[in-house]
Parts: C-alpha cells; structure tokens; sequence
C-alpha cells in the first residue's frame, strides 16, 4: 500500500471521485492535498472531509506570496484548525521564476513556520533554486517537531543539513526521468526512516506516464523508481514509506 504525501487535488476539481477510486485501485491508501492560497487550502479541507483516507494542507505557496503582510497568516490559521488539516504547507521559497520579490517569499515563509509550530502541524516545504536559503531560515527560526521537503531536489551537503534537522524528504515523479541520476544517488543517501514519496500532481507525472496529468495513482511508479535507485524491494519501500508519511503527519496518535 502507499501513500501520496503530496498532491493538488483542487486541479482536478470535477473529478476527484474518478482520480481517489483510480488511487485505490492501483493500492494508495493514503493522500494529502495541499493548498497555495486561502481558496485551494480551503477547498483541499472540504475535499478531504468528504473522503476517506485524504488529508489536507493549507498554506500560501511562495509564488503567492508577493507583497506579503503579515495579517494573511490568519486566514490560513483559521483553515489550519480543521482536523483534516494535518500539514501547514506547501510553503517555502521558489527562486526560479521570479526573484522580485524575495523579501516577501522569505517573511511568508517564517511565517508559515511559526504556525506549523504554534498548532503542531507538520510542515511541507517546496524548495526552488533555494534549498540552501530554506535551511538558513529553518536553521535561524527553528524548525517544527515534524517537516518535509517536498520534491527534492538539493545538493549532498543540502540532504545532510536537512536531515539534521529532522526533515523527512520526499521524492517525486521527477527521481524516474533519465535526465536525474543526481536524485537517485539521494534517494540512496536518505535513511529508512525518513523517506517519503510523492505525486505532485497533476505535476511531474512519472515514467511511464510521462507527458500526462500526474494523479495519486502514479505513487506507486515513484515508489518503484525510488525502490529502484535504493536496490530494494518495491513492497519494502511502499511498506515504509508509508509508515514514515503517517508518522510525518501525526495519523496514528
């Protein structure tokens, strides 16, 4: 069985009831959907209340986060206290597209982390040409009881400082592609009890169904592709992976 600790079920709006029976068909036991502003956080806790087996986050995605102040957090907070809420997330910073607004990004993200501390959450970090500047922040706030990175993608050194922190890391769609033998030496690196795997869809679909919306279905292809790269039995890493993601969001307490 596996668990998808990252999706965007929001995108597949009319059709999430044909995409959560396709995930449970091919052994996904286990989803968490998460928002990057107020209205997809929202509508991620309204999904997951109405089906078994999904979770949510609630979060401004660093890309929303231009012009930042500090009373946004609030309605996030608000969404946050909902029990299906278990991740305050994806947050983090994204200095790929646009490096305008920095400032903001960086205060969002501070921000964020205060609350996954302040209600307990786990946080889910989305990292873009910033790993580096993510742990910085982290190292300088202090980091929540329980975090992960979302689709890795740092440096050796960068897995290291994160693993330190007690980051989870979790792998996605992208660990399958030729073009990434870098991510599969990290999948290599990461301990046991710290992996995770993830869709990210409808993004960064995985082989073989590269080229195609991404759904939770597919985490059992990252999953192999991760299996693959760590020399291990597929069931193994699906059995662990999961307990890690219901250990990261706190399921079983």
């Amino acid at each position: 069985m596996w668990f998808d600790t990252h999706s965007h079920l929001y995108d597949v709006e009319d059709e999430v009831d044909e995409v959560l029976d396709r995930a449970r068909a091919a052994g996904v036991n286990g989803v968490v959907t998460l928002g990057v502003d107020v209205t997809t956080s929202r509508r991620c806790a309204q999904i997951a209340a109405a089906h078994d087996g999904v979770w949510a986050g609630a979060a401004y995605h660093p890309s929303e986060t231009q012009g930042w102040h500090a009373s946004w957090i609030a309605d996030i907070e608000v969404i946050a206290q909902d029990p299906n809420v278990v991740a305050i997330g994806e947050t983090g910073l994204d200095y790929h597209w646009d490096r305008s607004f920095v400032g903001s990004q960086q205060r969002g993200f501070a921000a964020h982390i205060g609350l996954a501390k302040r209600l307990g959450k786990a946080l889910v970090i989305h990292t873009r040409d910033s790993v580096r500047e993510a742990l910085d922040i982290l190292n300088h706030a202090g980091p929540p009881e329980r975090l992960a990175f979302h689709c890795w993608t740092g440096e050796t050194d960068d897995l290291k400082d994160a693993l330190e922190l007690g980051a989870y890391i979790s792998f996605a769609g992208n660990i399958s592609y030729k073009s990434a033998p870098e991510l599969r030496e990290a999948a290599r690196l990461v301990p046991e009890d710290r992996l995770v795997v993830e869709t990210d869809s409808p993004y960064l679909a995985p082989e073989p169904h590269r080229g195609k919306p991404n759904e939770p279905a597919y985490v059992a292809a990252v999953g192999g592709a991760v299996a693959a790269a760590r020399d291990q039995d597929v069931e193994a890493v699906a059995a662990t992976s999961t307990r890690n993601a219901r250990r990261l969001f706190a399921l079983d307490e």
